[in-house]
């Protein structure tokens, strides 16, 4: 049975409240404004999603590598990296059959995601596992006979939790990741049950990629899953993934309304850009920001990508010089009564 006293320790940062925020503004200018997504963009999303929550575990196949095997055609890859996007696939496709709450549904997914891959898929491992980086483990599992009752403990808790689903989604995200219940395919179980949970809160959720942009930050996903060991709490976590939600979503207006759409943050960057070329670190000062992820998608790169502003050095996106100012646009849009006086 599970524990009623179980509290998962986090705490909820000004970080996080204010991304709680921002991903609640991004749905809500989804829902206002974009309708219904279609489903060739639905698919699309799901093919990246599956694509990215493989290769963030060491698949090679490509975007366009996984459409061919899901379409049916032969590509360069080993068989099991094959049954990993064909499983993967199938696993996503099948959610809306499976209750977040239910354990006897998280074994059924692990089975569907691990067919073909593992002896005995759809079932807690019987022994012990670590999860090395390099030469070096960072966290030891707890032992296999305390699986059964931390996971009962961890989903009783999602159940009951009075926290929204997207600070839920996260925490029981780590907490899986930390009971590690599974002999193999842990992360990708992770990736796909906080999904789950945000599709059930927001069927919008069943188009957003979170897990592409995640991919994108494979080191930042093992580093915020560290500090959060080393914390003693998934706080870290939390922000880290909040920042990707809101990076999946923002990506997902840009696509469906051809980022025309100006947000809050963006307006407020160009407020503070000036004239004079600024580094990442100079801006978020400017903006009195301080977490990073934050920053880097819901100010920066909308505004690079709506051409707001743009680069110093383009050759060198990540030189460590690299500086940020104002395009033309961006500076009819900071002033607009002004732009078509002066030389």
């Amino acid at each position: 049975m599970p524990r009623d006293s179980y509290q998962p320790p986090y705490r909820l940062t000004p970080a996080v409240v204010r991304l709680v925020g921002e991903i609640g503004e991004a749905l809500g200018r989804l829902r206002a404004e974009s309708g219904p997504v279609g489903p060739r963009l639905r698919r699309d999303n799901r093919i990246r999603t599956v694509q990215a929550s493989c290769a963030i575990e060491g698949n090679t196949l490509s975007v366009d590598q996984v459409t061919a095997v899901l379409d049916g055609r032969r590509v360069l890859g080993t068989p099991r990296e094959i049954q990993e996007v064909r499983n993967a696939f199938l696993a996503y496709e099948r959610m809306s059959e499976w209750s977040p709450h239910s354990r006897d549904d998280l074994l059924a997914a692990h089975g569907v995601l691990m067919a073909g891959l593992v002896d005995d898929p759809g079932r807690f491992r019987s022994g012990g596992v670590g999860i090395q980086r390099g030469e070096e483990v960072v966290h030891v599992a707890p032992p296999a006979d305390r699986v059964p009752a931390l996971v009962a403990d961890l989903l009783a808790w999602l159940k009951a939790t009075p926290e929204p689903p997207l600070i839920a989604s996260c925490v029981f995200h780590y907490e899986f990741e930390f009971i590690h219940p599974f002999q193999d395919g842990n992360g990708r179980m992770g990736r796909l049950w906080q999904t789950l949970i945000l599709t059930r809160w927001n069927p919008l959720f069943s188009a957003v990629s979170v897990e592409t942009l995640t991919g994108e930050h494979r080191a930042d996903y093992y580093a915020a899953l560290n500090a959060s060991n080393q914390a003693v709490s998934c706080t870290p976590f939390i922000e880290f993934m909040l920042a990707m939600v809101r990076g999946a979503l923002w990506e997902l207006i840009e696509t469906e309304q051809g980022g025309e759409q100006q947000t809050e943050q963006v307006s407020r960057l160009l407020a503070a850009m000036g004239g004079t070329p600024l580094s990442t670190r100079e801006i978020m000062r400017k903006l009195g920001l301080s977490h990073r992820p934050t920053f880097l998608y819901s100010y920066l790169r909308p505004a690079l990508a709506a051409g707001l502003i743009e680069m110093t050095r383009p050759d060198a996106p990540r030189a460590r010089n690299q500086r940020y100012r104002l395009t033309a646009l961006g500076r009819r849009r900071t002033d607009p009564e002004g732009a078509g006086h002066g030389g």
